[in-house]
């Protein structure tokens, strides 16, 4: 750093003493990243250290670091109308333009779309969309939610309760009421299948039975991501979400598609339960609809729920707001972005790098810590075990998370560790050789904490 610029202890210093970081605990915050620079997958922090970006900073830099378009659109913009307020009997030329696109891009059902400025608003969004509807529809009576566990929905108040991560309740509880979880189709590790049921099956089954349990009457919709991000990077079975789908449709229950991660080319299609046929009612985006380079999210509805909004009396409008949405620079620079992953063909190289990566990833089988690897175009995660045989986790206390982590750190590599998984999602441009890199760093991180051949 040069002599005009603060020192990093002095960076440090005022960053512990005057920013609040999300999910802070000072423990954890000793010695920060001070990320500084971006160049594709490649970040750099404060004293000229150089690492990949493995998790597309947080699973959605989809373009990676420093496009200069993306800058360009969003001064261009700004210097014509930065803000003015999208709220109805107003609206502006990114916003317009950017809404049209959208529709272009997902299920021929689902045509419409109100903005946000990240997922969470969007979960909100449409958790109170559905209940719009089917109040609109003259059924209050149905406004529960049934999310499913290990899935992140947000950590606003309601998307908190749909989260099934029980870590982000403790501090924060009551929860709101009205939300029900149920267990994923987590292969690895499911056990609620009967005989001759196939996990996808099983796992559909449990939310048939959550929706009667709880009386179709009163289940609003049934929330999930198509790949659990956070959660694990859980990998449904093929028959999951058509089975879901006729489940939802049979009960009078809105499918609401958390594409927030998945959105955008991140699976190696635009939105991921095209993989499986299969269209929802709502679907919240966010993340790589800019790849973070400004604030945006949004919803995007079926033309069903748009005619019933357009319908009700004035008295019962939609009465939802968020001073941001169709945000005209957020809005410019999710267009340009958009056009760049059109250009470059990244969906197809989010296919094409996904399949190399979980390659990579699988020649790690022959660690004995090494469970399962799983993926899907440019997300990807490995489960380590302490038996592979058990499938037993590591003891927490020994910290194996903490110390694979760091390890990769040290050689290169920043991506998110918790307890026994690694997860992986780096920007879509990222090249086969750093594809490969990820994956020699990963096995050099494991070997030197957990080694043993299988």
């Amino acid at each position: 750093m040069s002599s005009t610029n603060p020192s990093v202890e002095t960076l440090t210093s005022n960053d512990q003493a005057h920013l609040i970081h999300p999910l802070y605990h000072p423990s954890e915050h000793t010695a920060p990243h001070i990320i500084v620079k971006g160049d594709g997958a490649i970040i750099q922090d404060v004293q000229g250290r150089e690492y990949i970006d493995g998790l597309s900073s947080l699973w959605n830099v989809n373009v990676g670091h420093g496009r200069s378009e993306l800058a360009s659109a969003a001064e261009e913009q700004m210097r014509n109308l930065a803000f003015y307020s999208a709220y109805t009997g107003a609206s502006n030329v990114p916003a317009i333009a950017l809404a049209k696109k959208i529709s272009e891009l997902t299920y021929p059902s689902l045509n419409t779309v109100y903005f946000t400025s990240g997922g969470a608003e969007s979960n909100e969004s449409a958790f109170k969309t559905a209940r719009f509807y089917w109040k609109a529809k003259g059924q209050p009576g149905k406004f529960k939610f049934i999310a499913r566990r290990q899935a992140y929905h947000g950590v606003t108040l309601a998307t908190m309760s749909a989260t099934g991560i029980p870590g982000y309740w403790k501090m924060f509880e009551p929860r709101v009421p009205g939300f029900v979880h149920i267990e994923p189709p987590y292969e690895y590790f499911f056990k609620d299948a009967k005989p001759g049921e196939t996990v996808g099956q099983a796992a559909a089954r449990l939310l048939e039975e959550a929706i009667l349990k709880e009386g179709p009457e009163t289940v609003a919709g049934f929330i999930a991501e198509p790949i659990q991000g956070g959660g694990g990077v859980i990998i449904p079975p093929d028959d999951y979400f058509p089975a879901i789908r006729k489940i939802c449709s049979k009960y009078d229950v809105l499918f609401i598609a958390d594409e927030v991660i998945t959105g955008f080319g991140r699976t190696g299609e635009w939105f991921a339960l095209s993989h499986w046929n299969v269209e929802p009612d709502i679907v919240a985006f966010a993340k790589g609809v800019t790849s973070g380079y400004l604030p945006l999210g949004g919803i995007i509805i079926s033309d069903d729920i748009r005619e019933v909004m357009n319908s009700v009396p004035i008295e019962d409008r939609w009465m939802h707001a968020f001073t941001y949405s169709g945000h005209p620079a957020c809005c410019a620079v999710g267009l340009k972005n958009i056009d760049i992953i059109e250009r470059e063909g990244l969906v197809e190289r989010s296919a094409a790098g996904g399949r190399r990566l979980l390659s990579g990833l699988k020649s790690l089988l022959d660690l004995e810590a090494v469970g399962e690897t799983r993926g899907l175009g440019m997300i990807a995660a490995v489960e380590i075990v302490e038996d592979r045989k058990t499938r037993k986790l590591f003891d927490p206390g020994e910290k194996v998370g903490e110390r694979l982590r760091n390890e990769m750190t040290k050689r290169g590599l920043i991506t998110r560790v918790r307890g026994d998984l690694i997860f992986l999602a780096p920007p879509l441009v990222t090249t086969d050789e750093q594809i490969d890199r990820i994956v020699e760093i990963t096995r050099e991180a494991i070997e030197a904490v957990v080694p043993g051949k299988a």
